[in-house]
């Protein structure tokens, strides 16, 4: 589930960006996997997706977006899921420890 703490508020100016993403006119399910679903199809899927992804005006927004939350599901900012929990587990890891 999305970490709703980290939303960042109802201010419309955090969220203006989602009117000018590229998704906007494509199925929603390119970018969520169905049950079940792996292998060649999952990647073939996910590529579709992240080739929206690349033409999108807000890339960088919806990527940070869903960095800064934690979103759980699905190809965001041209990242799946993996690739944000590995993007994610780096960030942790190169924090400098207090002494």
């Amino acid at each position: 589930m999305t970490d709703t703490a980290r939303l960042p508020g109802a201010l419309e100016h955090h969220w203006s960006w989602q009117i000018r993403g590229a998704c906007r006119t494509v199925d929603t399910n390119l970018f969520f996997h169905p049950t079940n679903e792996r292998g060649a199809a999952a990647k073939q899927r996910e590529q579709v997706a992240k080739s929206v992804c690349a033409r999108c005006p807000v890339l960088a927004e919806c990527r940070e977006y869903a960095l800064e939350v934690r979103e759980p599901y699905g190809v965001w900012g041209g990242l799946t899921e993996d690739e944000r929990r590995a993007l994610i587990a780096g960030r942790h890891s190169r924090r400098p420890v207090a002494a």
